[in-house]
């Protein structure tokens, strides 16, 4: 029973060691690097993946701001010398969805804590299963509108506005997903209640 302990707990801190192992990495570079890019002492992100309006191929066309698009189906879109304005829009797709993941990171790695000490079924874990269900949600609709209205507000305006196609399009995957989170928080407040009914028996 000692040995199954034991390995319970190495299993419970490797668990937590590598959530926040990948916590670290995405505050790191899905946050902080790109919010220092906007801001300047690193270099901005200056260009964005956006869909073509149909077009099969579209050659490199630079208009005089400095915004150049290029490429097949799916174009690069990118600005030479890209203004704070420009930088923030680029970036805030990125940094949008890089924030949903820490949370949801962050409300893991409070859940692997408690898988070490034996007691999963706590008032606490269906309710970080609830806000990791929200931001699994988010994630699928709100950084595609996100993406959308950035790409939408980066190339009004400019010569290749006619050729890129601005659509929004919600993850079904990511809603699924959310759905089954939702589900799996009322599990575990169902067996909260149990375990509290079961000790007011004993």
């Amino acid at each position: 029973m000692g040995a199954v302990a034991w390995w319970r707990r190495i299993d419970g801190r490797a668990l937590e060691g590598v959530v926040g192992l990948a916590l670290l990495l995405v505050g790191l570079f899905g946050v902080l690097l790109p919010i220092l890019g906007v801001a300047g002492p690193f270099p901005p992100v200056d260009s964005r993946t956006v869909e073509l309006d149909g077009a099969p191929t579209v050659p490199g066309a630079v208009a005089g701001d400095g915004v150049e698009l290029h490429g097949a189906r799916s174009a690069e879109l990118a600005f030479a010398d890209p203004g704070l304005g420009e930088r923030v829009l680029l970036a805030l797709p990125g940094v949008t969805g890089a924030i949903l993941l820490v949370v949801i990171l962050e409300q893991l790695m409070r859940m692997a804590r408690t898988f070490q000490d034996g007691d999963v079924f706590v008032a606490r874990n269906s309710r970080r299963l609830t806000v990791i269900a929200v931001a699994v949600l988010l994630f699928g609709v709100l950084v595609p509108l996100v993406d959308a209205l950035t790409a939408r507000a980066l190339v009004g305006g400019t010569p290749v506005e006619p050729a890129v196609q601005i659509a929004y399009e919600p993850s079904a995957l990511w809603a699924l997903v959310s759905i089954l989170l939702f589900a799996a928080a009322g599990a575990f407040r169902h067996g909260t209640r149990l375990r509290a009914d079961t000790e007011g028996l004993v």
